[in-house]
């Protein structure tokens, strides 16, 4: 590919999972520095895409002050992040034709980069591959990805047909290019599973170590 300008490359925000470490409920509607951390962060990806699409179950009224489209799993039985991720590729698809790249974010992470897309799209260029993920520290983070919609057929098929559900095992089958980020002064992928998650983001933002 070469690089997309933000325009041309839609965007789907995971939301979908059952939060059973935070105690159930919506882990992106949980207040962080007196917003919600869905709020922070469709406040840094806006400027990075075009199209964005909230993949959510459940009653989607809930969402409805974000003014985003949401998308149910497309997957049924709660199948993770990557029932998400092709939620977001099939919505891509059918409601945005002529855009042919999606990025994919994780609604648990306040902290994400302003810059993950475009350094996403520009690992796919200069690595030649098919799709990009995040690095950080060491680990990598599937959900936090670069994915050609054209793949959307071959993720259907491997969901449904191989019970595939496992995102790094998919990606596994492709070109995947990695796009590295520092871990300081914060982990920009650090994520608010957990209540004591949600206490250390708040002790971030107090000591301005993060934003």
């Amino acid at each position: 590919m070469t690089t997309e300008t933000a325009g041309e490359i839609a965007g789907v925000l995971l939301a979908g999972g059952l939060s059973r470490r935070m105690g159930g409920g919506d882990k992106s509607l949980r207040l962080l520095g007196g917003r919600s951390i869905l709020e922070r962060i469709v406040a840094t990806v806006r400027p990075q895409v075009g199209p964005l699409v909230l993949n959510a179950n459940g009653d989607p009224a809930r969402f409805a002050a974000f003014g985003l489209p949401v998308a149910a799993d497309v997957v049924e039985g709660f199948a993770g992040p990557l029932a998400g991720v092709l939620t977001g590729l099939e919505w891509v698809r059918d409601q945005a034709p002529g855009i042919d790249w999606m990025a994919s974010f994780a609604t648990d992470a306040p902290f994400i980069p302003a810059d993950l897309v475009a350094r996403m799209a520009a690992a796919v260029e200069r690595e030649g591959a098919d799709l990009a993920c995040a690095r950080s520290g060491g680990q990598v983070h599937p959900v936090f990805g670069l994915w050609p919609v054209r793949l959307a057929g071959d993720l259907r098929r491997a969901m449904l047909e191989e019970d595939m559900r496992k995102v790094d095992v998919w990606t596994a089958r492709h070109r995947l290019a990695v796009a590295d980020f520092a871990v300081e002064p914060v982990d920009p992928f650090f994520n608010t599973n957990r209540p004591e998650d949600l206490a250390e983001a708040e002790r971030l933002l107090e000591q301005g170590l993060a934003s």
